[in-house]
Parts: structure tokens; sequence; C-alpha cells
């Protein structure tokens, strides 16, 4: 399982935390099981962002004080709220490329989100970078 798919799987468990409102071990290993994924590089790319959701918070912040002005995180969708955690604790946690993260990141959106998404999350995830 190439990276990409590895890294939409991730965005599938995100989002389905995000939607459900659960945020456990057991989802995370459901999904894996559910999803039959015996990979261990992807098993172990999927513990690693769920265990970045301990910086859930953090992440959360940094994507509200990069908003457009009178944005709230209310207002974004749970596809990009998902999106927007996993490249971002790639970028600063798992130390990936902020190029690569970013690609991949709009490639999600692309696939999953509105039309505005991709622009959406690109804006986001430029701005964190610059800070």
């Amino acid at each position: 399982m190439n990276r990409s798919a590895v890294r939409e799987n991730a965005f599938k468990m995100i989002y389905g935390m995000e939607v459900q409102k659960e945020y456990s071990r057991e989802q995370l290993e459901l999904f894996i099981k559910e999803n039959e994924i015996e990979d261990t590089s992807a098993v172990q790319y999927l513990n690693d962002i769920y265990n970045g959701l301990e910086k859930s918070e953090e992440i959360t912040e940094m994507i509200s004080k990069n908003l457009k002005k009178d944005w709230t995180i209310d207002r974004i969708s749970k596809v990009n709220i998902a999106i927007l955690k996993i490249a971002i604790y790639e970028i600063k946690y798992m130390k990936l490329p902020f190029k690569v993260a970013i690609n991949e990141a709009v490639e999600l959106a692309k696939k999953y989100g509105d039309d505005t998404a991709p622009t959406f999350v690109n804006g986001v995830l430029a701005s964190i970078v610059k800070e």
C-alpha cells in the first residue's frame, strides 16, 4: 500500500472519529480490522496519526489562528478538518516536507471536499507554514 493510499485511509479514520465525536483506540482497531489493513507500515502510520490526536487541541488552535477574519473553526466542514489535522500533524510532528503534505492534503480535498475545499485547505496550510 503506497503512502497516498495509507494517508487516504487515515483521512477516512479521522473523518469518522470527527463525525462520531469518539476518539478511541477501539475505533482505530475497528477501522484497521474492517478495512483489512495488514501492511505493518500502514498500521504504524495509522497509529502515528491516531496518537497525534493527543495534539488535537494544539492543531485546532493552529487552524483557528490561520482562518480568515470572521471565520471560526465551527464553520469548517468535517472533511476539511480531518484533512487539515493530518497535514498539520505530518508537517509539524512527523517532519514531512511541507510541499508533500500540502500536495497530498489538496488531493484529498479535491477527492472528498466541495469545490472550494482544495483552495481552502491550501490557503490554511500555506499560512501555517509561513508562521
